[in-house]
């Protein structure tokens, strides 16, 4: 007679397939842990963070603001708005020239000139303005190619305090300015060409002013 087996013995096959199931669980356990794990050694044992950014340009952090302008200022080929400060009441395309408008002034002007009439019904939100800080420009042909600018002769003594909350004039940058005249992006025209225009869509259509 064979001896019967004993009361909570496990036989080999049961054992083997016991032993499969549990390598089974680790190496699933493995492949949802390890991610995470990963995940939290990346984010808190270095230096790495995502880029959570959602603009295009380099947002100035905090706003500056710009003094409430007392220069004249012209609309080049076009009527000005009657009432409204440049730099007030509208969102601004703002470019800075000191000098002469060269090629790389001259292609800042059309990528601010693209931009707005990629607006569409949006673009008279939406106004572009030139601040020239040294003997500049040729305004009968800046009014030809790029009718509706606003020109702002900043140079001498009165534009003293435009120049100071001014940047430093950078060839290759465009900035933004809300309704309120406060500069808060800027644009390297060199960059994602539809970059500012994707942001100046989001901006108008969040916007309550301007």
């Amino acid at each position: 007679m064979a001896p019967s087996r004993r009361r909570g013995a496990v036989s080999g096959p049961e054992q083997a397939l016991r032993a499969r199931n549990l390598r089974t669980l680790f190496v699933l356990a493995g492949l949802f842990l390890l991610p995470l794990a990963l995940a939290f050694f990346t984010y808190y044992g270095t230096s790495w963070r995502p880029a959570a950014r959602v603009n295009h340009g380099t947002l100035i952090t905090p706003p500056r603001p710009l003094p409430p302008l007392q220069l004249p200022y012209e609309t080049l080929g076009a009527s000005a708005r009657d009432g409204t400060p440049a730099l007030r009441g509208v969102w601004s395309l703002l470019y800075v020239q000191e000098g002469a408008c060269g090629q790389s002034c001259q292609g800042a002007l059309y990528f601010m000139r693209q931009t707005r009439l990629a607006l569409n019904a949006d673009m008279t939100r939406v106004e572009r303005v030139l601040v020239v800080t040294g003997r500049c420009c040729e305004r009968a042909e800046l009014g030809r190619a790029y009718p509706g600018l606003v020109l702002i002769d900043a140079a001498g003594e009165a534009g003293a305090a435009l120049r100071a909350a001014l940047p430093a004039p950078d060839e290759h940058t465009v900035f933004v300015v809300d309704p309120l005249g406060n500069l808060m992006m800027s644009y390297d025209v060199r960059d994602n060409p539809r970059g500012l225009l994707e942001d100046l869509k989001k901006l108008l259509r969040l916007s309550h002013i301007g």
